[in-house]
């Protein structure tokens, strides 16, 4: 059925039951699994002045990526998974736009991914990367609810 399984990880407790589900898919359909994260190397901070500055904090960000995806492996492989993974750069696009990329290049038979499950004005406002991914996605995505 899969044999290779996408899982994008963030750290947020959303990504986290994605995580685990991924896992516990691959555990029992002995599927390959690759954890991502993407790293998003450009904010823009407004200053004092009421300017727009870029501020570069990419060393802090690949750091906690490069943890982010280190729990994730050893999650996998706790529960007997083997699991590799892959840091991505965004450089202001979409996560979802990369997580779709990742999925064809790789390629995964399946993404499981953490959703928030948003409605109406905070999805609008804050957008939805699992949305997107759905969307955009040449294979099946299976989405994991945040607890309510």
């Amino acid at each position: 059925m899969y044999k290779q399984i996408l899982c994008p990880v963030d750290g947020s407790e959303t990504a986290k039951r994605g995580m685990l589900e991924a896992i516990q898919l691959a555990k029992k359909l002995n599927a390959k699994l690759r954890f991502i994260h993407v790293v998003d190397v450009y904010l823009p901070i407004m200053d004092a002045t009421g300017d727009f500055n870029m501020v570069y904090i990419d060393d802090i960000l690949r750091i906690n990526g490069k943890k982010v995806l280190q729990n994730a492996e050893e999650a996998a492989a706790d529960a007997g998974v083997m699991a590799d993974s892959v840091m991505l750069e965004a450089n202001s696009s979409r996560i979802s736009k990369l997580v779709v990329k990742q999925a064809t290049e790789w390629p995964a038979d399946l993404i499981v991914m953490g959703t928030h499950g948003l409605r109406g004005i905070e999805r609008l406002v804050m957008g939805s990367d699992a949305e997107t991914v759905v969307r955009n996605s040449p294979v099946p995505v299976l989405l994991v609810k945040a607890k309510i």
